[in-house]
């Protein structure tokens, strides 16, 4: 079965069922099907609608607003530790980056330089540093927040592939995050700098950051390896909201060398929520 997922994902038109999906997704009209999507959802993947702020799923406009419900005020809490969890999800990978190249799944692993759109100055910001993969799975919360409080310097949206981000497809198709759609945030913080890598996947309609909006698909043309300086000052505090996902996908951290130490409790796999502590500052931060 394994095999046959991996088969359809290459010969899908990847981007025309995303789009299809994004669709459907904001319809809200009839209603009947809008809640007839939603209820299915809550109950196939089991969501826990005691969490959100709203927590009646037939009130949502549409199954997109109710996929990116925010959290009631009290659901999560910061811990008092200088990087969090900046999303809802399992730690698909951690640890060192090496030579460049960052873990993936069994022996599969990829480049810093490819992951950031072959950009070798940033790339070599990252080159002996550290990184988180963080995978949000559909039931998830699906906004994410910042890790730690920064300055947003540059973003960079790269075009490419809707590979699903599960741990099949993470295990089966090489350099899977840096051949899929993705959009980089750059950011000065107190660990040195940062990026945020939000990766797209099938069936991921869009995703949108709090300084622009939507983001992908892109509104207009793209252009590959276009870093875009920030026009003006954005700065976000630690567990602040900086993007969202409609439909889940991966967040991936990158942190320079030596700039933080992941907590011991972190492995494959490690279930972890928004807000948890998850590494403090190293020696060169």
């Amino acid at each position: 079965m394994d095999k046959l997922f991996i088969f359809l994902q290459h010969i899908l038109p990847q981007h025309l069922v995303s789009r299809c999906a994004g669709w459907l997704a904001d319809l809200q009209q009839p209603a009947w099907l809008k809640n007839w999507l939603i209820h299915i959802f809550v109950r196939h993947f089991r969501v826990d609608m005691a969490e959100a702020a709203n927590p009646d799923p037939t009130s949502y406009a549409s199954f997109n607003a109710f996929f990116t419900r925010p959290l009631r005020e009290d659901a999560r809490s910061l811990a008092e530790a200088d990087i969090v969890c900046p999303a809802d999800g399992a730690v698909s990978q951690l640890g060192a980056v090496q030579g460049g190249r960052i873990f993936q799944a069994k022996g599969q692993s990829f480049s810093a330089w490819e992951l950031l759109g072959g950009d070798s100055k940033r790339a070599a910001l990252f080159a002996n540093g550290s990184f988180a993969t963080i995978y949000l799975s559909p039931r998830d919360y699906h906004r994410v927040h910042m890790p730690v409080a920064g300055r947003l310097t540059a973003t960079c949206y790269i075009p490419g592939k809707l590979f699903s981000v599960n741990r099949v497809t993470a295990e089966n198709v090489p350099r899977l995050f840096a051949r899929n759609e993705r959009l980089v945030c750059y950011f000065d913080t107190a660990a040195g700098p940062m990026a945020m890598i939000l990766v797209g996947a099938m069936v991921v309609a869009s995703i949108e950051t709090v300084w622009s909006g939507q983001v992908a698909p892109p509104t207009s043309k793209p252009v590959f390896n276009d870093h875009v300086a920030v026009p003006r000052t954005i700065e976000l505090a630690q567990g602040e909201e900086m993007g969202r996902f409609k439909l889940g996908s991966t967040v991936i951290l990158l942190f320079g060398q030596d700039a933080v130490e992941f907590d011991a409790a972190y492995t494959a796999g490690t279930i972890t929520r928004l807000g948890e502590a998850l590494a403090t500052f190293g020696s060169a931060s």
